[in-house]
């Protein structure tokens, strides 16, 4: 982005303050610095050359959650978020707190099977220090597996369709379980299921460091991969993934994945839910975790919501959806934030009869688990799965 139109789109910003009101890390320190309609105050400094980056600059920068609550409520429509993105490009290389973590995960990106395979020979030695600082949950446990390593392509005797899953990083590595969920839905409904081995990471984390040229390689990749492939769709069920491949890679390349989507989505619009009609879920009560790029970025809603009450739960109401402060590597940068956020976020749900917590998102189950003792946190796509699948056909190996 040249400096000029930069400027002019910073320019626009008319110091309302309406980009504050949903604002997480606002709510917590309550200082224009920590607020969106700051923020972009400091970046203008910074793009016009009035103001110096400093290590306190850059905290300013790198805290927001990138949630993408504050561009919606733009009235001069700055989008916030790509701003905040182009800021920390500007920044990164005079950034040396993050520099460490732009080496891992750059690292990570280019050589996931070798990053994912020393993570989990080290685990049991860094597993103590992880928990004593919070930065994973008391039960959790790196798999020792991945879920592109079980399968390829997975096969439907009578095929109704063929999609592509697009695992994303947290699914594939972390939570591959997840992914088998999926595959066995979409078994059961008839759809033959692709998963490209050359896959890559979609660059939600690079970007959020201000790696934007090696953002850029990965979005090349990835488009080049999927956009060949004969399918209906290409799912996800991670929305910063989703937003990534969909909505940022225009910006990024100027070329996005052409039919990514949401798992949630492409349920309630693509299929044939009459398998849902006589399908009752054992799980009578539950909360519903909205996470922020599927509201904010995608503007989903209503359907994941429609999904669990389909299956006969009852879905309990909270007060205005929360971040829950995961927002990727912002949880080990700004670790005392992501906790004071996680905080605000489970105050809403303390004292709740719900049996358990369902979301849509990997990364907010992470997060929430961290906090949540009385019940279990779970993915969308487990719930469906208990309750259509009667016999499962892909099991992770």
């Amino acid at each position: 982005m040249e400096t000029a139109r930069y400027l002019n789109d910073l320019s626009k910003c008319v110091r309302c303050g309406s980009c504050k009101a949903f604002c997480p890390t606002y709510d917590e320190a309550s200082t224009e610095p920590m607020g969106a309609r700051g923020r972009l105050a400091l970046l203008r400094g910074i793009a016009s050359g009035t103001l110096i980056p400093s290590p306190v600059l850059h905290d300013r920068i790198f805290s927001c959650t990138l949630c993408g609550a504050c561009s919606s409520l733009c009235p001069a429509g700055v989008d916030i978020k790509e701003a905040i993105h182009h800021g920390r490009t500007i920044l990164q290389s005079d950034d040396k707190k993050r520099s460490l973590i732009r080496r891992l995960i750059t690292f990570s990106a280019k050589r996931p099977k070798l990053s994912f395979t020393l993570i989990g020979m080290l685990q049991h030695i860094f597993r103590p220090y992880l928990l004593k600082q919070g930065f994973i949950p008391s039960q959790f446990e790196l798999p020792d597996h991945c879920l592109r390593n079980s399968a390829k392509v997975v096969s439907v005797p009578q095929r109704k369709g063929r999609v592509a899953l697009f695992t994303g990083c947290m699914v594939n590595f972390v939570y591959p379980h997840l992914g088998k969920s999926l595959i066995n839905i979409l078994h059961t409904l008839g759809y033959e299921v692709i998963l490209p081995a050359t896959e890559a990471c979609c660059g939600a984390p690079l970007r959020g460091l201000g790696l934007e040229e090696e953002a850029q390689q990965l979005a090349k990749r990835n488009v080049h991969v999927f956009n060949t492939l004969n399918v209906e769709a290409v799912l996800s069920l991670c929305p910063t993934c989703t937003l990534t491949i969909q909505r940022e890679y225009p910006l990024l390349i100027g070329e996005g994945i052409q039919k990514a989507q949401d798992i949630s989505t492409f349920l309630i619009e693509k299929m044939d839910l009459s398998v849902l009609s006589g399908v009752s879920s054992p799980l009578k009560k539950a909360l519903y975790h909205e996470p922020c790029h599927l509201k904010y970025g995608l503007s989903i809603e209503q359907e994941p919501r429609t999904l669990i009450r389909d299956i006969g739960i009852d879905l309990l109401k909270t007060g205005e959806t929360r971040c829950c402060g995961f927002a990727g590597t912002f949880s080990f940068t700004f670790q005392d934030l992501s906790q004071q956020i996680l905080a605000t976020c489970m105050n809403q749900y303390a004292n709740s009869e719900a049996e358990v917590i369902i979301t849509s998102c990997p990364g907010c189950i992470l997060q929430l688990s961290k906090s949540c003792k009385d019940k279990p946190v779970v993915h969308l796509i487990e719930v469906l799965e208990e309750a259509v699948v009667k016999t499962p056909v892909f099991n992770l190996a």
